[in-house]
């Protein structure tokens, strides 16, 4: 426990669920990435799973949330990686969300930037490899 932290970090709090909005532009996927709240990553929208809400609703939510993007959320997850935080693992259950509604206002707009790429670009940008893998996977789909 770091010393400023009065309580440890819940273990469900390692419990997270995330999404790869995606839509359809000229026969081509696009996905939407966001900027971690420092701005200084690109990620996916995602969080912990919320307490009486499934991983999948619990997606769709943060998506809302952290990139003012609504659509269809896929039934099973695509896939699920891995990163460090609060001094432990947290495990993420990745769904796809096919946009339908963008929100030119949203929660975390002042604090978060979204942007529109290839799936190339996406795999490019993130950091955690088996994000990138599920990206890359997701292109090979699309030819």
């Amino acid at each position: 426990m770091v010393w400023w932290r009065k309580k440890p970090v819940p273990q469900w709090f390692y419990r997270q669920s995330g999404v790869i909005p995606y839509r359809v532009e000229k026969d081509k996927i696009e996905v939407l990435l966001i900027t971690s709240r420092r701005g200084k990553r690109w990620i996916i929208p995602k969080g912990v799973v919320e307490p009486g809400m499934s991983p999948a609703e619990s997606a769709a939510k943060e998506a809302r949330e952290e990139a003012g993007v609504e659509g269809e959320i896929s039934a099973a997850p695509s896939g699920e990686y891995e990163y460090p935080k609060w001094e432990g693992i947290c495990k993420v259950e990745v769904y796809l969300l096919k946009v339908i509604t963008i929100h030119p206002e949203w929660p975390e707009k002042y604090f978060r930037e979204r942007r529109w790429m290839s799936l190339e670009e996406a795999a490019r940008l993130v950091r955690e490899p088996e994000l990138k893998n599920l990206f890359w996977g997701l292109l090979e789909k699309q030819e």
